[in-house]
């Protein structure tokens, strides 16, 4: 599986951790930045994630940033993306197989390493079920999305 990474400023070390850590586990790693811990807009880097997903050139995304909550509202705003915090690895999985979320955004001021890690391979190891409930409810947030 192709992984797009990016982060800010807060999140550089734990994405550079998850870049060593998901390639070790096999992952293409795509490393978007940022590539220094001088300040930069976490906007930025969530959007480089997700056009990277959203035109094919990775299957799915992680954002790093202080909390993760800036990085999943930046990455929504691109057409095609379902971004989620998760810092629990139900949260991780189930976003995927109920709603079919495709980039993963973490906090690296509330996890640390071993449970980023966790969290990561929990997120790129689950699929969309495919239930019919859950096709259901995906088109309507992509109805939503489109403005109908």
């Amino acid at each position: 599986m192709r992984v797009a990474l990016g982060s800010d400023h807060a999140g550089f070390e734990l994405k550079n951790h998850l870049a060593s850590a998901l390639s070790d586990a096999g992952f293409t790693v795509f490393d978007l930045g940022t590539h220094t811990t001088d300040p930069v807009d976490y906007p930025d880097f969530a959007a480089a994630v997700a056009k990277a997903v959203v035109d094919g050139r990775a299957d799915r995304g992680i954002v790093v940033c202080g909390s993760g909550a800036g990085a999943s509202v930046a990455a929504n705003k691109v057409k095609g993306i379902r971004a989620v915090v998760a810092h629990d690895t139900y949260t991780a999985h189930q976003s995927v197989e109920h709603d079919d979320v495709n980039v993963l955004c973490l906090g690296s001021r509330v996890v640390g390493s071993a449970v980023a890690d966790e969290l990561a391979t929990t997120f790129l190891s689950a699929k969309f079920s495919n239930e019919e409930r859950h096709v259901r409810r995906l088109n309507k947030v992509k109805a939503l999305e489109s403005g109908a």
